[in-house]
C-alpha cells in the first residue's frame, strides 16, 4: 500500500489515513492521540502525529473518552 492522504479531524487532532492498495482501491484507518504508532508507520504520519499530538491534545482526548464512557454507562 501507498500513503495517499492524511486528514486531520476534530479538535482532538484525529488522523484519518487513506492508503492506495495494489488493486487500485483504498484502505482507510483512523489514528487517535492515545495510540502508539508502529515502528513501520509512514514517516509522514509519524511527523504529523508528533506535530499535532501535544500533551494538551492528548489530555483533552482522554477527558473526552472518559466523558463518553460515563454517558454510555448512564444509559
Amino acid at each position: 500500500m501507498i500513503l495517499n492522504k492524511i486528514e486531520v479531524v476534530t479538535e482532538h487532532k484525529i488522523l484519518q489515513i487513506r492508503e492506495l492498495t495494489d488493486s487500485g482501491g483504498y484502505h482507510r484507518r483512523v489514528l487517535t492521540p492515545d495510540m502508539t504508532l508502529a515502528e513501520d508507520e509512514y514517516q509522514d504520519v509519524k511527523d504529523k502525529a508528533e506535530e499535532l499530538w501535544t500533551d494538551e491534545v492528548k489530555a483533552s482526548w482522554a477527558t473526552f473518552q472518559e466523558e463518553q464512557r460515563a454517558k454510555m454507562e448512564a444509559e
